[in-house]
């Protein structure tokens, strides 16, 4: 595996759906307080960087449901308390850190997001959250098409089951970017 460098200028972190409603879900193969603490401590070590920080979050009340054999929520349902949709405070969320909010998986459609990456001189992406093949790899996707360079941070994500998380890492996301571990990502910041 070739040594990982980052360049702290050109490079941002993008941190997917760490609030209440989806941090409180069972996933693993990390659970959802894990990923937001490690969210958190890679948050703070792009900031000492310089580096770009942004989180994302759905607004649970206003996703977009079009017709599926498997929904992800009963459409007839009540919307989630608005809570739900609020960054948990564990994510380590800080006053100056962009904050986009998405009404579908992905994080890049109609949310500006891309604008404001290319404003800012960003080239490479470290993406971390959950889940893993829903949001992490929605926002990936997206990214790779538009010409981003992407590194996954493994252990700052999950997902509904560890057998979809790992597909994901081995399937997808080795052949979209590199796959790191959060100390070998803090490590590549000169951190």
């Amino acid at each position: 595996m070739a040594e990982l460098t980052l360049d702290p200028k050109t490079t941002a972190l993008i941190l997917i759906d760490l609030q209440h409603g989806i941090i409180a879900l069972p996933v693993k193969p990390y659970s959802g307080p894990e990923v937001a603490e490690r969210g958190s401590k890679l948050a703070a070590a792009f900031r000492a960087a310089g580096s770009t920080v942004a989180y994302v979050r759905v607004d649970m009340a206003d996703i977009l449901h079009l017709p599926a054999d498997q929904q992800m929520r009963d459409p007839n349902a009540p919307p989630p308390p608005a809570i739900a949709s609020q960054l948990a405070p564990e994510s380590g969320y800080q006053e100056g850190d962009l904050l986009i909010t998405k009404r579908q998986w992905g994080a890049f459609y109609d949310t500006g997001l891309d604008q404001q990456l290319r404003r800012r001189g960003i080239r490479t992406i470290v993406i971390c959250g959950i889940a893993t093949n829903i949001g992490v790899e929605s926002t990936a996707r997206a990214a790779f098409d538009m010409g981003y360079a992407l590194v996954f941070v493994e252990d700052a994500m999950a997902t509904i089951s560890a057998e979809a998380h790992e597909f994901s890492i081995k399937g997808i996301f080795t052949r979209m970017g590199r796959v790191r571990s959060l100390n070998e990502v803090v490590a590549a910041l000169g951190q």
